[in-house]
């Protein structure tokens, strides 16, 4: 039964991950203002704002204008839901649980921004990092020290990279929203989880950049939102980082 809610809540709050995304790059108010077709502005009944059903019922397009909507809103309830899902299996119920969700939420939605429009905004960013310092004081896994210096470290390194190839190569191989995104990082993750997760965003952007270079004829210069690499390795280091970890120990003879 409480599964079945996990999944049933993640839907609801997947639907509002999806008010975020389109409307906080815009400057939009995401509260307060009815759902509306982007393209139309008609508002959307409650009864057609059903998380992932009324996308299919609707067969993807707008019931006033006709208008494609994204493929992304039913994908962002679906992976929100079997996030809280995942959640939930994993930390059961409880306060660890709520925060990891709440984690979950700020990795999809970056994520998704930073795909869109390049950019990961400071409201995310600096306001999730203000709240898992705070968390900080309660994390089960992690004490206080290690999550700040695991952040605090993790924003000075990558801030290094950002003047290193500003200044010295002259090109911006980072976003500034990367700094503080590993800042949001390291205060949740701690630093073994956090060097897992930075680990598997370079090794899939590295992937990624090569297959629009090799099959898609693109040149050296193409740039790539580190966004959604980055959310991607921290999703996976939250729940399978330690058994990674111990994975790649065992294969060095460490202990």
């Amino acid at each position: 039964m409480a599964e079945a809610l996990s999944i049933v809540f993640g839907l609801i709050v997947g639907s509002f991950l999806n008010v975020v995304i389109h409307r906080l790059p815009l400057k939009q108010d995401i509260v307060f203002r009815p759902s509306h077709c982007p393209r139309c502005q008609a508002a959307i009944p409650f009864y057609l704002n059903v998380p992932v059903l009324s996308y299919l019922v609707l067969l993807g397009r707008c019931r006033s204008c006709r208008a494609p909507i994204s493929p992304r809103y039913p994908l962002v309830e679906a992976l929100t839901a079997f996030s809280f899902w995942l959640a939930h299996n994993t930390y059961g119920l409880g306060l660890h649980a709520v925060a990891a969700a709440v984690f979950l939420c700020l990795l999809i939605t970056l994520a998704f921004i930073d795909l869109q429009h390049m950019i990961l905004p400071d409201e995310l960013t600096l306001g999730g990092a203000a709240l898992f310092f705070a968390y900080s004081f309660f994390h089960p896994e992690i004490a206080t020290m290690d999550a700040v210096l695991s952040g605090i470290g993790a924003a000075l390194f990558f801030a290094g990279l950002f003047y290193f190839y500003l200044k010295v190569r002259r090109i911006e191989g980072l976003g500034f929203g990367d700094v503080k995104m590993v800042l949001l990082l390291g205060l949740f993750l701690g630093l073994h989880r956090l060097a897992v997760a930075v680990m598997l965003a370079s090794l899939s952007g590295v992937l990624v950049g090569l297959y629009f270079i090799l099959c898609k004829k693109k040149d050296l210069k193409l740039a790539l939102p580190f966004g959604p690499f980055l959310s991607l390795g921290a999703y996976a280091a939250l729940f399978w980082g330690d058994a990674l970890l111990a994975w790649v120990s065992s294969l060095w003879g460490l202990p």
